[in-house]
């Protein structure tokens, strides 16, 4: 049963252009494997409200998709190695 998702991710916006394009496809192609992104949307670098990890500022990049509920917690514990992605969250959407 595949259901539908969207995670948020904050990468360090200090990194260079090449290494966020390269988070992205790397998430993106963990997603791909274990269901479908529909859209990804990179909204860019933004302030943060509070800093993260002594981060001011994050680059933002929205991906909605469609996959199995099992494969939320491995999406999530790839987030929490990945030291590129200093904030993220995944909501599944109705």
């Amino acid at each position: 049963m595949q259901n539908n998702y969207e995670t948020i991710m904050i990468i360090n916006s200090n990194l260079e252009e090449a290494t966020i394009n390269a988070t992205i496809e790397k998430i993106s192609a963990l997603i791909n494997a274990n269901g479908k992104v529909e859209s990804t949307e990179e909204w860019g670098k933004k302030k943060l409200a509070y800093p993260i990890k002594k981060q001011a500022e994050g680059y933002y990049v929205l991906v909605n998709f469609t996959s199995n509920p099992e494969f939320i917690d491995e999406l999530d514990r790839i987030y929490n190695i990945t030291d590129e992605v200093i904030k993220h969250i995944v909501v599944k959407k109705d």
